[in-house]
């Protein structure tokens, strides 16, 4: 019989954890957003957190984007980088990058078992062990610290006031991506009450950035900011021209307004963390070489994701592709529609796309089968699966 490895023992374990529809969900003890902080302490997490360099992103539309164009600038920049987002889409391990690559098995399985181990031991009736997303969000800081990163990009998982990233008390900056309609059951069925959910990463006197927003979502925005001393402002859409002719590594026009939150996010973190004098955040006429490799190869797989599938013998190579994308919002969908029909109109297999696409291509059929894909959109040997 083959000997199971550490790291299936790991994702076996990590099936029995609780995972919760509601983190304010109080009929649950181990939901309580406080015991987040005792988890710390009794991880010894509480010194290195606070030498950590954050970004904290929330948002309903485009965290994970903004996160993802942000974490490819600042590894571009020369500095050591540490990106936490969720979902993943094929292995748990996507959501826990180093310098731009998913944590490996092994790293993986020795943090697990080490915040494992201790919280197992050290949990009760009273303190219960963690649920799901908050140990993914100790174990992303057990790794960014034992990894020495330079800076630690944090995705909020849902919301931000009761998120378990919000354990951060100060972050160098705070992004707030584009608001609608999600989670409502959990933040409110209001645009002003979803913002002040999103709004609760903010801390006092650190810079916030966000882009253009409904008014009603506005409005609770510059409120909860002004109570707490924090200078927000609203990040332009980047200006296509500053690429000098090349393309997002992202794609879709809805990508160019997650960029230029990005671009404003990276140059407040390299202003104060004393790497940049700069007294204009503005976009100019021109951007650093390293903003505009990070923005040109940022990678997301799934995320208007282009698929020539190979395995497939149809006579014409790449005859058979699948456009792969996600939304979750009416709005996300029109966007994902309005790529869709832009993206077969240009009838070209992107290489960029493609490389980044082949660890998917290439995964077993029975692994394939297993994802939760509705196919969306039909057009002549061209797929469209909303994951």
């Amino acid at each position: 019989m083959e000997e199971v490895s550490s790291y299936e023992k790991a994702l076996d374990v990590l099936s029995s954890f609780i995972t919760l529809r509601s983190p304010a969900d109080k009929g649950s003890k181990c939901s309580r957003f406080e015991f987040v902080f005792d988890y710390i302490k009794i991880l010894d997490l509480e010194e290195p957190i606070s030498k950590m360099k954050i970004i904290h992103v929330a948002g309903t539309k485009g965290k994970g984007s903004t996160c993802t164009f942000v974490e490819s600038i600042l590894r571009n920049c020369g500095f050591r980088t540490g990106l936490f987002t969720s979902p993943h889409l094929i292995d748990v391990r996507e959501r826990f990058r180093i310098d731009g690559v998913d944590i490996c098995e092994e790293k993986f399985s020795e943090h697990f078992w080490w915040c494992y181990d201790i919280l197992k031991e050290n949990t009760n009736e009273d303190l219960p062990m963690p649920f799901l997303f908050c140990f993914f969000t100790l174990l992303a800081l057990k790794i960014f610290t034992a990894e020495q990163v330079d800076v630690v990009i944090l995705e909020v998982g849902i919301g931000g006031r009761l998120d378990s990233t919000n354990l951060v008390q100060a972050p160098i900056v705070c992004g707030i991506c584009s608001l609608g309609y999600d989670h409502v059951e959990i933040l409110g069925h209001t645009l002003r009450q979803i913002a002040g959910e999103k709004a609760g990463i903010f801390k006092h006197g650190v810079p916030a950035f966000t882009v253009s927003q409904p008014d009603e979502a506005m409005s609770v925005l510059q409120e909860k900011a002004s109570q707490l001393g924090v200078h927000l402002e609203v990040a332009p859409p980047l200006d296509a021209n500053l690429l000098n002719g090349l393309k997002l590594g992202l794609e879709g026009e809805h990508q160019y307004q997650n960029a230029g939150l990005a671009v404003a996010l990276c140059y407040t973190w390299l202003h104060r963390t004393g790497h940049l004098e700069i007294t204009n955040l503005e976009q100019t006429s021109s951007l650093p070489e390293s903003f505009i490799k990070g923005l040109r190869t940022a990678n997301l797989q799934g995320r208007a994701q282009i698929v020539p599938d190979q395995h497939i013998d149809i006579g014409s190579p790449g005859d058979l592709v699948f456009y792969l994308d996600g939304a979750h919002t009416s709005e996300s969908m029109e966007i994902c529609a309005r790529w869709f029909s832009i993206a077969i109109k240009e009838d070209s297999q992107p290489q960029d796309n493609f490389r980044a696409s082949h660890e998917l291509v290439q995964m077993p059929p029975d692994e394939r089968s297993r994802k939760n894909s509705i196919q969306v959109s039909i057009s002549r040997r061209h797929f469209l699966y909303q994951i």
